[in-house]
């Protein structure tokens, strides 16, 4: 067995271990530890993977705040599976976000003139920055899947009249659907395939000061159901289309889209953020509809709180073990980069941090809490593994286990909560072995 090692005082970061050996298992009453027991037997959902999010900042950052030695670093980094972490869930924003440096979307018009048919419809912001980024991505782990969802539509298709506030005019429902026909195409034209989109981020929070739009349930339905669903359908478009991408503490929200007939018939699964509630809100819904499947899209560390070894136990807990324990099939942090100045951003976050902080001078850049969070499970549960079954009656013991797609590589993540070192056993096929993880340290085992 083989395994890597973070510590909360950081003396370990994503550090090989000596290798351990499973031995035959002894008498249930000479075990005088807990015991993680691993049934690969007894699966659950099959993952997609682990990642964040290529945002407008982080795609100028990379593209043009490195030297291409730094940058090809990076990426490698990022998204290599032997020589880095593996990411292969990758969010896009559609548009502007609050981390861009200019509001826009692929669309805008002058002050009271509209474009219902899309005529001006443009990805030429993204070309510059986002989408050679993405490629080379690709080309680097071609497993990759991206999702992508908008902040605002153009502002012409909304009440507000501006990509600030407002809702979304039913007489655009159908522009607004195009809108996502005419992305998903151009972006598959750049050979970036669209895996899934979201209608809209954050659909119950009006931002101030940077894109963003309320769009209840009722017209979700409505949009996905009529209007959107049936026009992918017509281009012979197979993006999924997931719901929400929002916080946990309103589940009622996607269950009453769920329970729309229409709208059912088109949402594959429903998104998460962090920012409220709690992760077993996705099992509230999975268990309503255990054939629509959890994805889980945004969460952001920053500078509330900067304490590595409580953001260890926190991100990895919560969310890789959390997450996926509720269902999740893939898990995406929020800005890939930000720089030392929690930026560029305009208007929203003004203390996010990224997954790495790039130096706006130097190129250099530094792996934050974020990265080792994604790295203890991206860079060893494969694309297409399955969770599988993995218990302990040890509470500050937290875990989650995965069987890769060869079929007998197996994968857990293991988290010491506790103040103190915690011995354990791990179980598995009539064999056991002993570890002993530091306090507020997380490892990962790995064996066939």
């Amino acid at each position: 067995m083989h395994a890597w090692l973070t510590t909360g005082d950081r003396a370990r970061l994503l550090a090989r271990e000596t290798d351990l050996n499973f031995l035959p298992d002894s008498a249930p009453g000479s075990r005088a530890v807990p015991t993680i027991d691993v049934d690969a037997t007894t699966t659950y959902q099959q993952m997609v993977g682990f990642g964040a999010a290529m945002t407008d900042a982080s795609a100028y950052l990379i593209m043009h705040r490195m030297p291409a030695r730094h940058r090809d670093a990076l990426m490698l980094d990022l998204f290599g599976r032997d020589s880095g972490i593996g990411l292969s869930f990758i969010r896009v924003p559609m548009g502007a976000s609050d981390f861009s440096l200019r509001h826009y979307s692929y669309d805008d018009m002058p002050k009271s003139e509209s474009d219902s048919a899309l005529i001006h419809f443009s990805i030429d912001d993204d070309r510059a920055e986002k989408i050679p980024l993405l490629q080379s991505a690709l080309a680097i782990n071609p497993q990759i899947k991206l999702t992508a969802s908008p902040w605002s539509p153009p502002a012409w298709m909304k009440s507000s009249g501006s990509l600030i506030k407002g809702t979304l005019l039913p007489r655009f429902y159908d522009s607004f659907s195009d809108y996502f026909v005419k992305f998903i195409q151009s972006y598959g034209a750049a050979g970036l395939p669209i895996y899934a989109v979201m209608i809209q981020n954050e659909p119950n929070f009006e931002p101030e000061d940077y894109p963003g739009m309320r769009l209840e349930s009722p017209a979700r339905a409505r949009v996905i159901g009529d209007h959107l669903g049936p026009r992918l359908e017509r281009a012979g478009i197979k993006t999924m289309i997931w719901d929400w991408d929002h916080n946990w503490d309103v589940p009622q929200s996607p269950l009453d889209v769920l329970a729309d007939p229409a709208a059912r018939k088109y949402v594959q699964g429903v998104a998460w953020h962090c920012y409220g509630g709690d992760v077993s809100a996705q099992s509230k819904i999975h268990d309503a509809f255990p054939d629509k499947d959890a994805w889980f899209t945004e969460c952001s560390g920053g500078e509330w709180a900067t304490n590595f070894a409580d953001n260890l136990m926190w991100n990895v807990g919560t969310l890789v073990i959390g997450a996926t324990r509720n269902w999740a099939r893939g898990v995406s942090l929020w800005n890939l980069a930000l720089d030392e100045k929690f930026g560029p951003h305009k208007g929203g976050c003004r203390n996010c941090r990224g997954v790495v902080t790039i130096d706006s001078k130097t190129g250099a850049y530094t792996r934050n809490v974020e990265y080792y969070v994604l790295g203890h499970a991206s860079r060893f549960v494969q694309s297409g593994a399955y969770r599988i079954k993995s218990e302990s009656a040890d509470t500050t013991l937290a875990n989650v286990a995965f069987l890769n797609p060869d079929g007998y590589t197996k994968v857990l993540i293991v988290l010491n909560k506790a103040k103190e070192p915690r011995t354990f056993a791990v179980r598995a096929a009539g064999k056991s072995l002993r570890y002993t993880l530091p306090a507020a340290s997380v490892v990962t085992l790995v064996w066939s």
